[in-house]
């Protein structure tokens, strides 16, 4: 029996290797098995929480709708939709908000990473958005859910407000309980400027970071000069305890390869940099030069991106205001 898959990305803007390979590779992967249904969210009610520029998040949805469908995500297998045209999920969340607890959302550490030390100016959606999140998740009667560490203690608070509305109502199994669904290998790739700290679009340098919108010359050129140490290759895995950076740049090698990270240190052990990097950029070159000139292309015709998001948005809109519908009834509206 195929599973039922939810999964949302926020509408950042400027995609990069680290959302590809820790998150958008394995949701083709996951659509590409027969038996699974899978919903993909460009979540902009998510991306809210912090201040955005309008016209900027409105040519984010469009981008990262893109970047799905260059990366291979089809909207004829797939549901691909934005979390705002589908109002359930703003109505179901209040709901949930009145059956989740406070200490529950206190437990909560990406709100204290993000917040910072001076969290009585975070706003109150930023605090409360794991609400949100069980929400997007539970209207679908999701079965699983593609997770990085990061998000997995959010997939656990939606496992627990989905239990507690169901005792409340004593309704058995009307919120479906969904299981985690973690990439094991390389679902965390890191800068190419610090091997300890996360690729991320917020880093200030360009340089430590694969856009997935980046030319065949830029990719060559952030490759070169990605940190390295100054040992050869590492002939075992154990010897990559120490070597952050080392671990980084095989792991992308390994993941674009679709090969285990034992085979590519076989591959390159006692080799130098040098001869690695080159070899990185030309797989680089070949699996993300497709997507960036695939995104750049459809990114020309707004009026495609936009019927895929309105055709998507009208599919999870009959599912999730049914679901809607049956939970106002429970709760006596």
């Amino acid at each position: 029996m195929g599973k039922k898959i939810f999964s949302g990305v926020q509408p950042t803007g400027n995609l990069h290797l680290g959302n590809y390979l820790g998150a958008i590779k394995n949701f083709v992967e996951l659509q590409n098995e027969k038996e699974n249904e899978c919903i993909f969210c460009v979540v902009d009610l998510h991306a809210i929480t912090v201040k955005q520029d309008p016209k900027e998040l409105k040519k984010n949805i469009r981008e990262t709708v893109a970047t799905f469908i260059a990366c291979g995500i089809d909207p004829a297998q797939s549901t691909i939709f934005n979390q705002s045209m589908v109002s359930a999920h703003s109505e179901a969340a209040w709901i949930l908000s009145c059956v989740s607890r406070m200490g529950w959302l206190n437990r909560m550490t990406q709100f204290k990473e993000k917040a910072g030390k001076d969290k009585e100016k975070a706003s109150i959606g930023l605090y409360s958005y794991p609400v949100l999140m069980a929400a997007d998740i539970l209207l679908y009667d999701s079965t699983h859910v593609p997770v990085g560490n990061d998000q997995k203690q959010h997939l656990e608070l939606c496992r627990d407000i989905a239990q507690k509305f169901n005792n409340d109502f004593e309704v058995t199994d009307f919120l479906k309980v969904p299981e985690p669904l973690i990439q094991k290998q390389f679902s965390r790739i890191m800068s190419l400027k610090d091997g300890i700290k996360k690729m991320s679009k917020s880093d200030p340098s360009d340089l430590s970071r694969i856009n997935l919108t980046d030319n065949k010359d830029e990719m060559i050129n952030k490759i070169k000069k990605a940190k390295t140490d100054p040992l050869p290759l590492p002939e075992a895995i154990n010897n990559l305890a120490e070597r952050p950076e080392a671990e980084n740049l095989l792991g992308i090698y390994s993941s674009l390869k679709n090969q285990n990270l034992e085979k590519s240190i076989t591959e390159f052990n006692g080799k130098n940099f040098s001869e690695f990097k080159e070899k990185l950029s030309e797989v680089l070159i070949e699996r993300i030069g497709p997507i960036s000139k695939e995104i750049k292309k459809l990114l020309e015709d707004q009026k495609f991106l936009d019927s895929v998001l309105l055709e998507g948005s009208n599919k999870a809109d009959k599912i999730a205001s049914k679901k809607m519908k049956e939970m106002k009834e429970l709760v006596g509206f």
